[in-house]
């Protein structure tokens, strides 16, 4: 076996160990799904760490509105192959009955709308534990998470109140309403993650693969054109060669040129690159602290 098989196979045993450690602690865990590749290389790891039993707890998706169909195709499939229950939290419900306010203007997204949602749906089902797919690399407030991030009883995330990790011992105690988001692939890097989806050959949505599509350019970002984007004065769409590195609202997600359109090319591209894969993403330029922020209020 080579260094670099090792070293992903480490990573999966970590992983496979923090997943296991969230069904014997909790009673009624769920891992957040939003279509992504880290959310569906999470969904790979569980079926492989409870494998030949099915996933023992249900899968939560807080769907937008304005997500790409092509990423809720996918879902779909997925959760059919998978036999797993799928809770779908919805932000046009909650905007339709008042729970939320809409953005408007050109900058609108439904990004930070997210949160509530996603509070109000663990609230329901009581869960007290919430897996997600966030890797350290990808931002520098989620480099301040350990595996098991305490969460108080408002949902609230207090970085300087995170519980220490040593010799792989996670806590998860808890007062009652509180609850735990729980980061499985923490350790991984983007380009631990396509090397690993390229050696599992595992399937992913056609959006990280490049492909044609209608686009425009705003403040350096490439956006792609749809019904829920209100287009500035001198905005032009063009056909672009273009590809997602990371899948969310249409309204802030940006893609990249490029034509990488097999596993291999885009680890290639991936091992040069030196901007982030969320160097795209127009909701995490709002501020210097907009993660964090939105983190301290719930956001995963």
């Amino acid at each position: 076996m080579n260094y670099q098989i090792s070293h992903l196979k480490e990573l999966e045993a970590e992983s496979i160990f923090v997943i296991r450690e969230v069904a014997a602690q909790f009673e009624k865990p769920v891992l957040m799904f939003s279509g992504g590749k880290d959310s569906i290389l999470m969904a790979y790891l569980a079926q492989k760490a409870f494998y030949p039993a099915k996933i023992p707890f249900p899968f939560l998706h807080v769907d937008t509105g304005h997500n790409f169909p092509e990423t809720i195709a996918f879902r779909d499939n997925l959760m059919e192959k998978l036999g797993v229950k799928l809770i779908v939290g919805s932000v046009q419900n909650a905007i339709d009955t008042g729970l939320v306010t809409e953005e408007k203007g050109y900058n609108a997204s439904r990004n930070s709308l997210q949160t509530t949602v996603l509070l109000d749906e663990l609230e329901k089902g009581q869960y007290d534990a919430a897996m997600g797919g966030a890797r350290r690399d990808e931002e520098k407030a989620r480099a301040k998470e350990r595996f098991f991030s305490h969460r108080d009883e408002f949902g609230q995330w207090d970085p300087k109140n995170q519980r220490p990790e040593l010799w792989n011992i996670f806590n998860g105690k808890k007062q009652y309403g509180e609850h735990f988001r729980v980061f499985p692939i923490s350790n991984w890097t983007e380009l631990d993650v396509w090397q690993y989806l390229m050696l599992e050959k595992v399937d992913l949505p056609s959006l990280y693969f490049a492909h044609k599509r209608k686009c425009f350019k705003r403040n350096g970002t490439i956006l792609a054109s749809c019904d829920y984007i209100n287009m500035k004065p001198g905005e032009e769409i063009k056909e672009m060669l273009v590809r997602f590195r990371t899948i969310g609202d249409m309204s802030c997600t940006g893609a990249v040129e490029s034509d990488a359109d097999s596993m291999q090319k885009i680890v290639e591209e991936v091992a040069a690159t030196r901007i982030t894969e969320r160097g795209g993403r127009s909701d995490d330029k709002r501020s210097e602290t907009a993660m964090e922020d939105r983190k301290k209020q719930g956001y995963f």
